[in-house]
């Protein structure tokens, strides 16, 4: 029989009157490698917390076998500041085998640079001197808090093979699939303050818990039932609440609680439509570009096209990030040229999170974008009903920045994103503080759009699902287009591994679903005409508002006195419009008069 490693009773822990988890009870066995599962700020980082003693629980106890040797990798792990890598990696080690094996480590995590201070060290680098660290210890039982954010994919499939061949112990909070599913043999899924435990990976997880909510709902159903019954029952006897019926009325209440539904998913809704994108995306011809010595493109050529889903790959530090901010204008080439379209309207969700006012409101924060989101005839949000399909409740909405969690802060980044209704996704590691269950709706939301997607990601997955083909960089400025996702071009990858001449496989360049130009109707060059007209008007009618604002208007545009609530809510008016009739006018304007 395996040994406990862990035993943990009735473990409660609570933040004033919000109530984290209650009475959670498990067992860690040798050998056992669970996943741990939950919403983002439902209690997984904080459960680990309590575990290590980095936080004390209300009730209940947490005990590891006596002498058991235990570590644990932070989120964002720090290390000490003064010290070089391998000071770093070495502080404390006296045993030459062990200083071996770290080196060996260290190494394999491509930390190649010893000497570089501690404090020159990228997060990804950081983590992975602190896991390399951790390692060289030994650990019986080991503690994971997000271990693949920030490492590249070839680093995050080499930790994976290490853990799923080695013997060590492990419970780890991870939103990365394939990883869940190569490395777990139990899930436990933290939810309704309860802890629910699942033997199987990831896949298997996913079958048990749709089998678990399908009873539980037919329970809440029949308790339903039930409670319209004894309702009735209680609404036409007094007499009896108050005597020998009194049993009736606790069952009462105890099958009001039966059918009250308690399991919510919170899923993040995203029923949201991209803005018209014309035929011509953007060129990219003789494009190169260098840091000093470094090379990240060289004579790199390539036409977008409409409706395109690229994922783009790499080391970290190959040029991936550079790439995407080169095709967006933020970085110039070095030579060649970008030549984007007129109806592009770039869209960023990236890794670095956006500096919100941390004094203002969510509700402020997305008003002051727009009060409606007109997407078009039939479709328009107002800035509350917007952020309601991002999980921001009504009491939410009226939270302070400075109060959000981290992956509320990410939730709000993207609703400030698609509120300005892109047609050109970019994501920049998208995957970073999101939880399964919105990584799994705004990957369908990625898939449907209406639009061009670039993805840089270290989740496998949700490159899978998300691109057509990718674009893998090599260094020295090499771009290889490989006609796949992913996994398609990993399998190809080992299959060829002893065959370094392999011929690539070769994909047609995507083209334009409408390579020749259609003709304007009578019609349509009556609607161009007065569409002109209609902007210029518009732009100037904005351009009033404007001096309204500043102080150097003496009337509104109207001739009526000056009311700046009125002209803010026509600013925003005419903004949209102006917004819909220039894309009409650039969808009209490429085709021939």
């Amino acid at each position: 029989m395996a040994s406990i490693h862990l035993q943990v009773d009735n473990l409660t822990k609570s933040f004033g009157d919000r109530m984290i988890f209650a009475d959670v009870s498990f067992v860690l066995c040798e050998g056992d490698k669970v996943g741990l599962i939950a919403k983002n700020g439902t209690g997984k980082s904080t459960l680990l917390n309590v575990l290590t003693g980095r936080e004390p629980e209300d009730s209940g106890t947490a005990r590891f076998a006596p002498d058991l040797r235990v570590g644990y990798l932070e989120q964002c792990p720090t290390l000490p500041s003064g010290l070089s890598v391998i000071e770093a990696a070495l502080a404390g080690i006296t045993d030459w085998e062990r200083e071996q094996l770290t080196r060996k480590l260290l190494d394999q995590l491509g930390i190649t640079d010893l000497d570089a201070p501690t404090l020159s060290l990228s997060g990804g680098q950081a983590k992975r001197v602190a896991l390399a660290r951790l390692l060289a210890a030994e650990p019986q039982l080991l503690l994971l808090d997000e271990p693949t954010n920030h490492l590249d994919i070839g680093i995050i499939e080499w930790l994976e093979r290490y853990l799923s061949r080695s013997r060590i112990t492990l419970l780890m909070v991870t939103h990365d699939r394939y990883f869940l599913d190569a490395v777990t043999n139990k899930i436990f899924e933290l939810a309704d303050c309860r802890l629910y435990s699942y033997d199987g990976n990831y896949n298997r997880y996913l079958e048990l818990r749709a089998q678990r909510l399908e009873a539980q709902n037919a329970r809440r159903e029949r308790a339903a039932n039930l409670l319209r019954r004894e309702l009735d029952w209680m609404r036409r006897q007094p007499q009896a609440r108050a005597t020998k019926a009194k049993y009736r009325i606790d069952a009462f209440y105890d099958l009001r609680e039966q059918a009250r539904p308690q399991y919510d998913d919170g899923k993040l809704q995203l029923r949201v439509k991209s803005g018209y994108i014309g035929n011509k995306i953007f060129e990219a011809r003789h494009v190169s570009k260098r840091f000093g010595t470094k090379v990240i493109l060289d004579d790199f050529n390539y036409i977008f096209a409409r409706y395109e889903k690229l994922g783009i790959v790499g080391h970290n530090g190959v040029g991936k990030s550079t790439l995407i901010k080169i095709i967006q204008g933020i970085v110039a080439p070095d030579s060649g040229t970008v030549d984007v379209g007129t109806t592009v309207r770039f869209g960023y969700f990236g890794q670095e999170s956006i500096a919100f006012d941390s004094r203002r409101r969510v509700i402020d924060i997305a008003r002051e974008i727009a009060e409606v989101v007109h997407f078009d005839e039939k479709t328009s949000y107002t800035a509350a009903q917007f952020l309601n399909h991002f999980l921001f409740s009504p009491p939410d909405q009226q939270k302070y920045v400075a109060k959000l969690s981290g992956g509320e802060l990410r939730r709000l980044q993207l609703a400030t994103v698609l509120m300005r209704k892109p047609n050109f996704l970019i994501l920049d590691e998208p995957t970073n503080d999101l939880d399964i269950v919105t990584l799994e709706i705004l990957e369908e939301y990625v898939t449907e759009f209406k639009g061009c997607v670039i993805v840089v990601s270290h989740d496998r997955f949700f490159m899978d699902r998300c691109v057509d083909h990718i674009f893998v960089m090599e260094g020295e400025g090499a771009v290889k287009d490989f006609p796949g996702n992913y996994s398609e071009y990993r399998a190809w990858r080992s299959a060829h591994a002893s065959k370094p001449d392999a011929e690539e496989p070769k994909r047609e360049q995507y083209k334009p679903r409408h390579t020749e130009r259609s003709r304007l109707t009578f019609k349509e060059k009556r609607e161009y005409e007065a569409l002109t007209a209609e902007i210029s008007a518009l732009d100037e009618e904005r351009r009033q508002l404007e001096a309204v604002f500043n102080g150097t208007a003496t009337a509104m545009p109207d001739g009526s006195a000056i009311d700046f609530d009125a002209a803010s809510r026509r600013y925003a008016e005419v903004k949209e419009l102006l917004d819909a009739k220039e894309l009409r006018w650039l969808e009209l304007s490429e085709k021939e008069p």
